[in-house]
């Protein structure tokens, strides 16, 4: 559209902003370090017992059979491996059980908070109630994340101070523009121009 194209051609006069530089981009690394830092993983492992029928005698018969097989089971990772082949209603009975290695967040809450409980190696003496029945759980492992080098993550980083150097340059070219400029019905500031997105050019 010509409006576009107008807009365009106005930003490209807009002056080009500095670079960011290596000393720039590990300053806000260093002062940023929860944003490059990999989450921590759990590596789990349950038995289902759905219930028969949704209604409060096959609930609590699921739960009945579950806490049984809780109270049977010790830590032996085997021992849990061979219960799920036999018990779990979970298609991850094929896989003795294994939810494999989970973010925090991808399990149901209540699940979550029960297997965060658990110290590694353990499982659960006492079953968990989820949406789809009742859940043993064992707490294989924990993982914990690791924060990503200034090396693997520098260039992402300038490409985002860039960007950033980019829009506020932009912005204030085109208020510099409006101020010295006849304009009615609008009203530009700072303030509000700081806060539109950069539109018609990419970012160098």
């Amino acid at each position: 559209m010509a409006e576009e194209a107008l807009i365009r051609a106005a930003l490209d006069l807009a002056p080009e902003p500095r670079r960011a530089g290596a000393a720039e981009c590990r300053r806000y690394y260093e002062a940023n370090l929860h944003r490059f830092r990999m989450p921590d993983l759990f590596e789990a492992s349950h038995i289902l017992f759905e219930p028969a029928s949704d209604d409060a005698p096959g609930w609590q018969q699921a739960e009945r059979e579950a806490r049984a097989l809780a109270a049977e089971l010790g830590d032996d990772s085997g021992d849990f491996a061979e219960a799920a082949r036999g018990f779990s209603a979970c298609p991850t009975a094929r896989q003795d059980g294994s939810l494999g290695q989970l973010r925090r967040g991808e399990l149901v809450p209540e699940i979550q908070a029960a297997l965060e409980a658990l110290t590694e190696g353990t499982t659960g003496r006492v079953p968990v109630r989820s949406r789809f029945g009742w859940h043993v759980l064992r707490h294989q492992r924990r993982i914990p994340g690791k924060t990503l080098s200034f090396e693997m993550v520098a260039d992402k980083i300038a490409e985002m101070l860039d960007a950033r150097a980019w829009t506020m340059s932009a912005a204030g070219f085109v208020l510099h523009l409006a101020e010295n400029a006849t304009i009615e019905g609008i009203v530009l500031d700072a303030e509000s121009l700081s806060r539109l997105p950069a539109s018609g050019r990419a970012p160098p």
